[in-house]
């Protein structure tokens, strides 16, 4: 989820968290509740059966998503993939929402992990436990952020998708001109924030390092590992409240660090086009980004280097914001037929292909093997650090109040980035907010 510099669909995948959705969903699907799922069995005369995805993606993933869609339906001649409709995956949640209410949905839809427990509210999303436990490749064979990500309550509501984690990638020439040393793994917040300063220059208009600052979901994901390093939750253990009100405190200490010392190029545009745009231009030193970005950063012939996100503690940790496929029933025949393409699109010789091409790390330990994905690794300076970087990760919980929370910190980090608030005064107004969300019965 295109306009330079943003790798082909990776802004749109880590686009805007739109908010609002998750009332929308649940009165969608009680109104559905008793309704036949779509007017069509999806079956012709020749019985040959028809889904729909909307598969959310744009440029070269989008492509790669319909070339895999006409390999599958050559060894399936018995299932029709349909690509048409839907939208970008920064506007699927609407769209899904929408679809839900008329009653008229997909088979499959590109879900952001961030928005999945808004939607399985509806009793029109399809259960896959049973599919995912006993497929092809062994469940516990996926990597850890990819199964937390798809399971609400114990039951797994999605197919993993996309899968990523974030670290930190420098130009080197800017190091260099800077005379600043290339960090290495181990380092500390800290050891960034001073690291970003020194590269600073404002004669020459160049940042240490860059931040989204509109307030959506790009600039809140990059907060968390700094709060769950310092011990805090999103949400705490009796999902009543918030679980970072002192750790929150502390991370947003280190955003303040970086606004007062003006070392941060604060972006003020959703999807961090901006941002991206200076580093790639040579006046930005460093910044935490996933490995969508390495394709734009290669073909701006920058000599890079990537290093593990910093933490407090000098234990790895990161974050990883797996996207989902997920299958909405619409009858016996279309919901099997896109269990069955689903299944096969996240095999590994399949994934191997959607992760070199399109820009996802491995979803398992078996694609991680494959000899397409060890060879594109290889080729890739710095890649392997992001798919080290997936044994740290944890992920967002999957939550139905999760956007509430996300918007309300977003608009914390912002107005500390701005020097509007304090870290402390940020933080309880995040609260507030979030502790009205989560009180509310879902």
């Amino acid at each position: 989820m295109s306009a330079v510099p943003r790798a082909p669909g990776a802004v749109t995948r880590r686009g805007v968290l739109r908010v609002g959705g998750a009332g929308a969903l649940a009165a969608a699907g009680g109104g559905l509740a008793g309704c036949a799922a779509g007017a069509a069995d999806g079956v012709g005369d020749d019985g040959r059966v028809t889904i729909q995805m909307w598969h959310g993606q744009n440029d070269t993933a989008a492509k790669v998503i319909k070339s895999l869609a006409a390999e599958f339906e050559r060894a399936h001649p018995d299932i029709r993939v349909d690509m048409g409709g839907g939208v970008l995956a920064d506007a699927m949640l609407q769209k899904v929402t929408a679809a839900l209410a008329s009653g008229a949905y997909p088979d499959i839809a590109y879900v952001f992990g961030s928005d999945l427990a808004s939607v399985a509210r509806s009793p029109q999303v399809v259960d896959l436990t049973e599919a995912m436990e006993r497929g092809p490749t062994p469940w516990r064979n996926y990597h850890a952020p990819a199964r937390e990500a798809v399971t609400i309550n114990g039951r797994i509501r999605a197919v993993p998708a996309l899968l990523d984690a974030l670290a930190v990638v420098c130009n080197k020439k800017v190091f260099a001109e800077a005379g600043v040393e290339l960090p290495e793994p181990g380092w500390t917040w800290r050891e960034f924030t001073d690291t970003a300063r020194r590269l600073t220059d404002a004669g020459k208009g160049r940042f240490g390092t860059g931040w989204p600052g509109t307030g959506d979901e790009d600039t809140v994901w990059r907060l968390w590992p700094l709060v769950w390093d310092l011990g805090g939750e999103v949400i705490a253990e009796d999902g009543r409240s918030i679980g970072f009100e002192k750790e929150g405190v502390r991370a947003l200490e280190v955003v303040r660090e970086l606004a007062d010392d003006k070392s941060v190029y604060i972006d003020p545009k959703p999807g961090s086009e901006q941002m991206y745009q200076v580093f790639l231009s040579g006046r930005m030193g460093m910044v935490p980004t996933a490995p969508w970005q390495l394709p734009d950063i290669e073909q701006a012939e920058i000599d890079y280097h990537v290093v593990p996100l910093p933490t407090f503690s000098r234990r790895p940790l990161t974050i990883s914001g797996p996207d989902t496929w997920t299958l909405f029933d619409n009858g016996a025949a279309r919901a099997k037929a896109a269990r069955t393409f689903v299944t096969w699109l996240t095999q590994p010789a399949q994934d191997s292909r959607w992760d070199v091409e399109a820009g996802s790390l491995p979803l398992s330990r078996r694609s991680e093997d494959r000899p397409a994905w060890r060879t594109h690794s290889a080729r890739t300076p710095g890649l392997s650090v992001f798919t080290e970087a997936v044994a740290s990760a944890r992920v967002r919980p999957v939550h139905p109040a999760y956007p509430r929370v996300s918007r309300a910190l977003g608009q914390a980090v912002v107005a500390v980035l701005l020097g509007r608030k304090s870290p402390a005064d940020a933080v309880r107004s995040c609260a507030e907010e979030s502790n009205a969300a989560l009180l509310i019965p879902r």
